[in-house]
């Protein structure tokens, strides 16, 4: 003999007591886990992309090609899971873009990252001598969501940097900060400058100076001696503490001695071509990015930042101004609060549909199963470390439109039966007989049409995998919450249609109000007395169609081929796009100069720039960055790095909507 199946529905009105305490304690702890959930722009995302920079100074761009650009990327192709290798050789400097094959697994790039620099380290002596590097980037796809741009009126690049840093060190002690980097930063040098036609009527070699300066400043051992209670180590005087020491070393030469400040020009400066510059509306500045640490709360790690920076900025000197230049805290929390809105506009909707339709007491059990089902998958989000960013919010949105359909099933049938005389307990249970398989099966189906996207062995299948687990866990939820949680509600909200009487939907009765005459009353019935609902003039109507459709099947299955074929070339008008469009205010301009163009040209014609975007009222604000691209402030920006000839535009428009016409 097979043993009945359980039935989830009669065990739940059983156990009432039992009941209510889950749906309680599952609902505070959704609520809790929500509150704790990370909040992001995007999803975490493993960045297959690698750079190995290598410098020969002096060198032609031919021969950097054919002494270091071809020799490693012959040697990178042995690298695990590689694909492609993009490089660029310019006079002095070599630059190698490694991608691994999209379907790489995450946990393997660490190990091909560490392969590509052993493979690198193979061949290192084989590189011509004066060679500095390689260097490797393999944080590429680092993402610095909040950048702050400190411009200064009085002040030089190297104060100003001091106030940078103390900034940076403060920041550094953010919670869910990690890392804050300088951007536009000046190194100082000791310039000395020496003219050719006075060394030549004085006699002097240019490389005895460089001898004097090299002696002189030569870090040598000592040595030490001990005494009782310490080790006292000797130290040689004399090194360089300042320019002013520089000016006076010695230079002798053909019997005579000269000093270096009489001979030469000793000055404190900057690097000379700068490696990067940066402009904030035409000011020159420098810059600090700031990045998340993995896991953290993008909107928590705004606040802190705000916080700090109002208490840093009251301690800058009169003259160093703070000018936000990336705020990905904001754009977050303007999704997290457009997701809010859509789900508060989903509820109205399903209740208002449902109270026309079902009635207020079924319309109010179906409205309590919506912030169930999401409080319950917040918790498996907790669970399963799914944050709260783009793709989740997009998936919640999708699974609104389709977790309340399992509990409308549910609440109807067990309605229909308690208007037919059955009592709640028995109605409740043959709710989850006739209609459990049949919504699990759907249930399963639909989440079936998402299975691609977390099958996807590839970049966008890692970036898009919370569209799927989202999806899934929110339709089995709702499923388990339409068998166990709704019946119980149904048990203590339906009408006691045996006292009663047939409730009649609002939607008819509007309509009477209207159409009199086409929607009559609906006879009460008397307490106790069974009624067939489905002798409404509505449902006869519907059942002569099934009956037509039945009788001529074979009109209808060539009518239903016809419009299929017609949908599927129709499909090509739609417009299709997998991604919204960006709802960002920024815009991004790429100025290129042609190749072999000096920075200094390059600042030139942002200079130029500038003054055409100062005019232009749409702008909030812009910055420049002169000689490499912006760092990368959100996910999918096209990162530019070291170019002279490059002066990148980061332009703020006042709204998003007016950025396609800026």
């Amino acid at each position: 003999m097979i043993p009945p199946r359980p039935n989830i529905s009669e065990w739940a009105l059983k156990h009432q007591g039992l009941v209510l305490y889950f749906m309680l304690a599952l609902f505070v702890a959704g609520a809790l886990s929500y509150m704790k959930l990370g909040q992001n722009e995007d999803p975490d995302f493993t960045f297959k992309v690698m750079v190995v920079r290598t410098m020969w100074p002096g060198a032609t761009a031919k021969e950097v090609e054919q002494e270091i650009t071809e020799r490693l990327e012959k040697k990178l192709q042995e690298v695990p899971w590689f694909d492609y290798a993009r490089s660029y050789s310019r006079a002095g400097e070599s630059m190698i873009f490694i991608t691994l094959k999209d379907y790489t697994p995450p946990k393997e790039v660490p190990n091909a990252w560490y392969q590509v620099r052993k493979k690198v380290s193979d061949i290192r002596y084989t590189l011509p001598s004066g060679v500095k590097g390689p260097f490797f980037n393999d944080e590429f796809g680092d993402t610095f969501g909040t950048i702050y741009a400190f411009t200064s009126d009085g002040f030089s690049f190297s104060e100003l940097r001091d106030y940078v840093e103390t900034v940076r060190r403060e920041l550094l002690q953010v919670p869910d900060v990690g890392k804050v980097d300088v951007l536009g930063e000046q190194a100082e040098k000791i310039w000395i400058e020496v003219s050719l036609a006075k060394l030549s009527t004085l006699g002097i070699d240019v490389g005895s100076i460089f001898q004097a300066l090299r002696a002189q400043n030569e870090m040598a051992p000592a040595g030490s001696f001990e005494t009782r209670t310490d080790r006292v180590h000797v130290r040689v005087s004399g090194s360089f503490e300042s320019a002013d020491a520089i000016r006076d070393l010695g230079i002798q030469a053909n019997g005579r001695l000269f000093r270096l400040g009489d001979i030469a020009r000793v000055y404190r400066g900057y690097a000379d071509p700068p490696e990067l510059l940066m402009r904030f509306e035409g000011q020159p500045a420098m810059g600090l990015a700031v990045s998340m640490r993995k896991g953290g709360d993008i909107i928590a790690l705004g606040k802190g930042l705000e916080q700090r920076m109002a208490e840093l900025k009251a301690n800058l000197p009169v003259g160093v101004e703070v000018h936000p230049v990336a705020d990905q805290p904001t754009v977050v929390s303007r999704s997290i609060n457009e997701f809010m809105r859509t789900l508060a506009e989903a509820v109205i909707i399903v209740l208002g549909v449902s109270f026309i339709s079902l009635g207020f007491r079924t319309g109010v059990v179906v409205a309590l199963s919506i912030p169930l089902v999401l409080a319950i998958t917040f918790l498996f989000m907790r669970i399963f470390d799914i944050d709260l960013q783009r793709i989740s919010l997009g998936a919640l949105i999708i699974g609104l439109g389709l977790l309340v359909d399992d509990a409308i099933i549910a609440v109807e049938m067990m309605a229909i039966k308690m208007e037919q005389g059955w009592d709640r307990l028995r109605a409740g249970s043959y709710a989850y007989t006739s209609t459990a398989p049949s919504m699990l099966t759907g249930t399963l189906v639909t989440a079936a049409g998402f299975l691609p996207v977390g099958m996807a062995k590839s970049a966008a299948g890692e970036y898009t995998f919370s569209i799927f687990a989202v999806v899934v866990i929110s339709l089995l939820v709702s499923w388990v919450v339409a068998v166990l949680f709704i019946p119980y509600l149904g048990y203590h909200l339906l009408p006691d249609y045996a006292k009663v009487g047939h409730v009649e939907p609002l939607w008819r009765r509007i309509a009477r109000r209207w159409m009199p005459r086409r929607f009559p009353p609906v006879p009460h019935r008397e307490a106790g007395h069974p009624v067939d609902v489905y002798d409404g003039p509505f449902y006869r109507r519907f059942r002569s169609v099934v009956t037509w459709c039945v009788t001529y099947r074979k009109t209808v299955v060539a009518v239903t081929a016809l419009v299929f074929v017609l949908s599927v070339a129709g499909f090509g008008l739609v417009q299709q796009q997998f991604f919204p469009s960006a709802n960002r205010p920024e815009l991004v301009a790429d100025l290129w100069l042609p190749n072999g163009a000096s920075i200094i040209a390059s600042q030139e014609q942002a200079e130029r720039f500038e003054k055409i975007l100062a005019q232009d009222p749409d702008v909030k604000s812009y910055v420049a960055y002169v000689g490499g691209g912006s760092p990368r402030f959100y996910l999918p920006l096209d990162q530019q790095l070291y170019n002279p000839n490059l002066a990148e535009f980061v332009i703020t428009a006042k709204d998003y909507h007016v950025r396609d016409a800026l």
